[in-house]
């Protein structure tokens, strides 16, 4: 089968970010044809002036609509491209030049209905940007889930990059209205309906995250209280290892109490942690500064997921309610 790419992208009040993206696209070294569809969810400040100016040099729909949510613009995206094979990125990415040419070699080698790619810090990222990414991608704080070839777990491809062949998106009906958590969910879809995933390591994205410590903290948190719920959803999904940055906080208070209490043993462990986070950040990063604010970054990670999903699993599973009425602000309205 002849693969026709759409990238589908939508965007919320940032026409500076799509037009990073679009910049990066213009200098992809595919040689063939592909689409672009940007959804304009509902915005305040539209991104139509900056995507006009990309017009003659790349083959761009630009779809409006009211704010339903990412998950709810990707389905309408995708339900109006021309392509039969879909590759989502959210707006804050910037591709390197061999992106679409890594994705296309891979899926003509072992094809695949559904892949996802890994993330990386951009050098002309901000030092807390490359600290939070550390966090985010770092195997010893999520297991390599969000792509690492060595993950912990089966491979689930997350929506900032993540590719979906038409037949996945017609078979499942794409993404639910629950945000963050949309791209599990539809992964777990994807593997009841008996689909492969994988991880192409060489498809991998600049992903910004347009994040400060504050907002950073409620990502993870809102991260941690959506687990809960595709537990719920989905049987046979739940790990014990969704419960390790809860026990690590709890871990952490008692040996800080212990210390206190002129009981050292249990505090060594967690210095040999943070040593080893803090060596691997400086390996991969080159940086001491990034390397002492990737520690602050997983601590805030695991506090704000931890505390998240802890409060989450208490009250899906001791409560009647379901989990719309619970957590009103994890579901959009489509």
């Amino acid at each position: 089968m002849e693969l026709y790419y759409s990238f589908i992208v939508p965007v919320y009040n940032r026409p500076d970010e799509i037009k990073e993206l679009l910049q990066s696209l213009t200098l992809q070294n595919y040689a063939s044809d592909y689409e672009i569809v940007i959804i304009e969810d509902g915005s305040t400040l539209s991104s139509k002036n900056v995507i006009d100016t990309f017009k003659e040099r790349l083959k761009i729909s630009y779809l409006q609509k009211k704010n339903t949510g990412p998950g709810d613009s990707r389905n309408y995206g995708m339900k109006h491209a021309k392509g039969n094979y879909f590759i989502v990125l959210d707006s804050d990415c910037i591709l390197p030049p061999q992106y679409l040419k890594a994705v296309d070699d891979a899926l003509k080698k072992e094809f695949v209905p559904c892949f996802g790619g890994p993330d990386a810090a951009h050098e002309s990222f901000s030092i807390v940007q490359k600290a939070i990414n550390y966090a985010m991608t770092s195997f010893f704080t999520t297991g390599g889930i969000r792509g690492n070839k060595n993950s912990v777990n089966k491979f689930q491809p997350r929506s900032f990059n993540m590719g979906i062949s038409k037949e996945v998106f017609t078979a499942t009906g794409g993404y639910g209205n629950i945000h963050p958590g949309e791209d599990p969910d539809l992964t777990f879809r994807i593997w009841k309906k008996g689909y492969e995933t994988k991880l192409i390591p060489e498809a991998s994205v600049y992903h910004k995250r347009r994040i400060d410590w504050n907002k950073f903290f409620m990502q993870v948190n809102k991260f941690g209280m959506v687990r809960p719920i595709l537990n719920k959803w989905h049987a046979g999904t739940s790990k014990i290892t969704y419960w390790f940055p809860t026990f690590f906080c709890l871990g952490l208070l008692v040996s800080l109490g212990l210390l206190f209490m002129g009981i050292n043993g249990p505090i060594y462990f967690y210095a040999a942690y943070f040593v080893i986070v803090f060596i691997d950040s400086v390996l991969k990063n080159k940086n001491v500064i990034v390397a002492l604010l990737s520690i602050i970054a997983v601590l805030i990670q695991f506090l704000g997921y931890g505390y998240g999903f802890f409060k989450s699993t208490m009250l899906i599973n001791f409560s009647n309610k379901r989990p719309q009425e619970l957590f009103p602000k994890l579901f959009f309205k489509n």
